[in-house]
């Protein structure tokens, strides 16, 4: 079973932060998280976006911003994708000093990054600017990248297209000892919601009976265990609804519902429209 571990990031010698390009191994990361600060641009590929308690679909051109600790993994979909690709930079909020980020010609980028808590996305227009400065970056010395990367998270700090994604962080806010036991729960539904998803393999983890488990997650998430498993499996569904033209009994089957009848029940009453109106809604909007 996959548990939200922490990650080691471990810069090169040369350099204060992280840089790296990947292929679709990128997208095969557990659900994870680290002290580090990480800023990932897709450049290729499409699926699901886990940052936090929050789920939302990326393709190419998708920028996110990611704090310190916050659980995050991207998730192609469809699974093969052998063009996929993404950058991503780590480094820490005191990678220039401890408190460089506190000096007065600082103040919006620390603001920024007081903001990544939540997980920050950024529009197509800032994509597009740092993505440009991140190639020409690549081809500078270690010095000038490091003014370049500063011009970068000051360049994202005034951006004003960007949305917060997990909008109540809860389990950021808590202790590294308290996120060490819940981080692993959330792992476990990220990677099986589309499965069997079992009460008592989730209460196991965190070494709880079934009943305190169910009280500690809602206490946790401010959602029950099986309205989080829900809401992942419609989160799901909507993106297949829409993206392709699998009959309903399968995306049902596919997103984690074991009978089709309680799927359109739920997909219903969760999304007040049945999920052929759902999927007539877009091919009409489209």
């Amino acid at each position: 079973m996959i548990r939200a571990t922490p990650e080691i990031v471990q810069p090169a010698s040369e350099q204060s932060f992280l840089l790296r390009a990947f292929g679709d191994e990128a997208f095969k990361a557990p659900y994870h998280f680290h002290v580090e600060y990480e800023l990932t641009l897709i450049l290729n590929g499409k699926g699901k976006r886990y940052i936090g308690n929050h789920m939302a679909d990326f393709k190419a051109g998708d920028m996110v911003l990611v704090g310190a600790n916050l659980p995050h993994c991207w998730k192609l979909v469809p699974e093969k994708q052998s063009d996929a690709r993404a950058i991503v930079i780590q480094f820490t909020a005191d990678f220039l000093g401890e408190h460089f980020f506190d000096k007065p010609e600082n103040a919006a980028i620390r603001s920024m990054f007081q903001k990544a808590v939540n997980g920050i996305w950024f529009d197509t227009e800032s994509f597009t600017k740092v993505y440009a400065a991140i190639l020409e970056m690549q081809q500078q010395d270690s010095f000038n990248a490091l003014i370049s990367f500063l011009k970068i998270l000051y360049q994202l700090s005034q951006s004003q297209k960007v949305v917060l994604l997990d909008k109540e962080p809860e389990v950021v806010r808590l202790s590294l000892v308290e996120q060490k036991r819940i981080n692993p729960v959330l792992a476990y539904l990220v990677e099986n919601f589309r499965k069997q998803v079992s009460l008592n393999e989730a209460a196991a983890l965190t070494n709880m009976t079934t009943n305190a488990f169910c009280k500690y997650f809602k206490k946790m998430t401010r959602k029950t265990f099986m309205e989080m498993v829900i809401q992942y499996r419609l989160n799901y569904a909507t993106q297949q609804l829409i993206e392709t033209d699998k009959p309903v009994s399968d995306i049902a089957f596919s997103s984690g519902f074991t009978d089709v009848s309680h799927f359109y029940k739920v997909f219903k009453s969760k999304m007040g429209i049945s999920p052929l109106g759902y999927r007539k809604k877009f091919m009409v909007a489209y």
